[in-house]
């Protein structure tokens, strides 16, 4: 399974562990890293940047031969902390970074100063050639199989449309549950996948034993779109509480988003409200069960530490 994301990483396999908000921690990543391939953490995560770079710290003393680790950065404005996020992982250094939401060209350009390779996550050709022209190391190719915000386009037409008229690495984001798929992706031209929705159920996850539960007794027909998170489309697990509340705007949302002098702060109110709620749903008990998760539950079947989870996907 050598390819040009192992040659990149220097890592075992071709698999990141993807980067997952309140579910990815440093136990995580160094197990990943321990089974041979790449793992990543939400910058966000961490409240504070000392708390980051501890993590930082850490990961890079846990660090073995085959296995890599990177953090995700959320690029765009409304991150406050990205700034300084960036700087505190260029000053104690990481193998890779992956940009999310926004133009990665200081992100980029800060990395490679220090020698730290740059992922961005695309979900078009359009963005995809942006970033290559940019510098990017690699594209995460975001389908829409993949679990949280996705893309639009299926796994193979993304994967075709990008390796034909880029020539930077495509990473497979979405869809992946076992061996079979992560050959599937390799077969459409993807020098790699990213993995997230099954560590949701490893020992190490930073959640409630309910949410590794439930992504063991749910399957691919449970997860459903919803509006009523951030605003945009995300997957969830459709637990009794979402439907419930439904997977649509409001009335009132939906007039309001139609106004352009209140639609921004419809925005931010909708996502502050509903990141909270993944929040508490995730870790502690409540009723309110907003559980975010993709289609690769499917072959969850029971919570494992993560090697074993990735001793899964490999053989």
């Amino acid at each position: 399974m050598q390819t040009k994301l192992t040659e990149l990483l220097h890592i075992k396999y071709p698999i990141i562990q993807a980067p997952m908000f309140l579910v990815s921690n440093v136990a995580m990543v160094t197990e990943a890293m321990k089974g041979g391939i790449a793992g990543c953490i939400p910058a966000l995560n961490y409240r504070t940047l000392e708390e980051l770079r501890s993590a930082i710290k850490e990961l890079k003393a846990n660090r073995v031969e085959g296995g890599s680790f990177g953090f995700n950065l959320i690029v765009n404005k409304s991150n406050v902390k990205y700034k300084g996020q960036l700087e505190v992982i260029c000053e104690e250094g990481c193998d890779f970074i992956i940009t999310s939401l926004g133009s990665p060209e200081e992100t980029i350009n800060q990395a490679h100063k220090v020698g730290i390779k740059v992922f961005c996550d695309v979900v078009d050709l359009k963005f995809a050639k942006k970033v290559e022209q940019l510098g990017a190391d690699a594209i995460i190719a975001v389908n829409n199989q993949a679990g949280g915000h996705r893309g639009d386009k299926t796994p193979e037409d993304l994967i075709k449309e990008l390796s034909t008229d880029c020539s930077i690495p495509i990473i497979s984001a979405g869809g992946v549950g076992n061996k079979g798929d992560i050959d599937t992706m390799l077969g459409y031209g993807a020098a790699g996948v990213s993995v997230g929705s099954p560590f949701i159920a490893s020992i190490e996850a930073g959640v409630t034993e309910e949410y590794k539960q439930a992504c063991v007794d749910y399957g691919a027909n449970d997860i459903v779109m919803t509006e009523r998170i951030s605003g945009t489309p995300c997957t969830v697990i459709n637990t009794p509480y979402v439907q419930k509340i439904g997977t649509k705007q409001t009335w009132l949302e939906s007039v309001l988003n139609k106004n352009k002098k209140l639609k921004k702060w419809v925005k931010m109110i909708r996502f502050s409200i509903g990141m909270n709620a993944t929040k508490n749903a995730a870790t502690k008990a409540t009723y309110k069960t907003v559980w975010v998760a993709g289609p690769s539950i499917e072959y969850t079947k029971e919570i494992l530490p993560t090697k074993e989870i990735v001793n899964r996907l490999v053989n």
